[in-house]
């Protein structure tokens, strides 16, 4: 306990937030709990008890294995298609919320998100839905910032509004949003920096691919395995953002080293932090000079996602995972 306490006391403080939103990661993501989530015999995603015990009810859909071989949830391989396998999930998903079985649902949006396995698409879902199954989700952001003459490097943030169904009133990155069926990386992006901010033609044609950073967080909502495509758009120090589309309610432009402190209180976004944190390092302002676990935080932004949902393929995820709770074995 006394080691343990010591290497929580060397932990900064940066270190602690990454370890925050990859809670489930570094908590247990193949401890025998949970469940992998198989379509077509690849998993996409993977269940909580608490979901398992629902999913139970409907064995037409869900094939729940329980054997020395294999602990899985199967959707019924009957299923052979993109629509069968969306309507019969559909089907269970829209009695869950009729009976108000799973806090998560609450935010029903009738948008989207494909469910997929490597490249290919297997079914779709309701976005609120996906953190019951811990399916991967993918979203955009994009990092607006100035260089100030006398400011220097300066960030605007987005304050969510009050009446948004998740996270409502936390700071935020400037634009952000998921990507539904139907829309590219660049186009998703390009349509929530008009809706989210405002930002003319003119102007967000000039954004820049930063690459992407990777998390796998865990709340009471669900567990979410999220991978955010990243840009940069450098703004004219004289524009401002505006909101048009309803669900931020401010904006503010802070230096750099500000905008670093914003990330430690309690109402800024957590699954958002990334995304700034990303930032921040690749323009000196996080450095290894001034982290003491920077390389530990940078493994941290880019978790492989890829290599823990691999049941029935190799067991590679599950030797990883053991790997890392051996060298990171406090909860977060």
């Amino acid at each position: 306990m006394a080691a343990d306490s010591d290497k929580n006391n060397k932990m900064s403080r940066l270190l602690n937030l990454a370890r925050k939103f990859n809670c489930f990661y570094l908590s247990g993501l193949y401890n025998g709990e949970c469940r992998p989530f198989v379509v077509d015999g690849l998993q996409v995603g993977v269940i909580r008890p608490d979901v398992l015990k629902e999913l139970f009810k409907y064995p037409e859909v869900f094939v729940i294995k329980d054997n020395a071989k294999s602990k899985v949830v199967e959707l019924n391989p009957a299923f052979r298609d993109y629509e069968s396998r969306t309507e019969s999930v559909d089907r269970v998903l829209r009695q869950f919320r009729q009976e108000d079985v799973f806090v998560a649902l609450k935010g029903w949006r009738d948008e989207f998100y494909d469910v997929k396995a490597g490249h290919k698409a297997l079914l779709k879902m309701d976005r609120s839905a996906t953190c019951l199954f811990g399916i991967r989700n993918y979203g955009v952001d994009i990092n607006g910032y100035v260089r100030h003459p006398t400011l220097g490097l300066c960030i605007w943030l987005q304050q969510r509004s009050d009446t948004k169904q998740t996270w409502p009133g936390k700071w935020d990155n400037m634009v952000g949003g998921g990507l539904s069926v139907g829309y590219g990386i660049e186009e998703t992006a390009i349509k929530e920096a008009a809706e989210e901010a405002s930002i003319p033609s003119d102007l967000v044609k000039n954004i820049v691919s930063a690459g992407c950073v990777s998390f796998l967080f865990e709340s009471n909502r669900g567990i979410f395995p999220n991978t955010e495509f990243v840009f940069d758009l450098e703004l004219p120090v004289d524009f401002e953002p505006t909101n048009a589309d309803g669900e931020v309610q401010a904006f503010q432009l802070l230096p750099a080293k500000d905008c670093l402190e914003k990330l430690f209180a309690p109402d800024f976004k957590t699954t958002s932090c990334p995304v700034v944190i990303d930032f921040l390092i690749r323009h000196g302002v996080i450095t290894p000079e001034n982290e003491k676990n920077f390389t530990e935080l940078v493994e941290l932004l880019h978790v492989p996602l890829q290599t823990l949902y691999t049941h029935g393929s190799t067991n590679n995820g599950r030797e990883l995972y053991g790997n890392i709770e051996n060298g990171h074995n406090n909860k977060v």
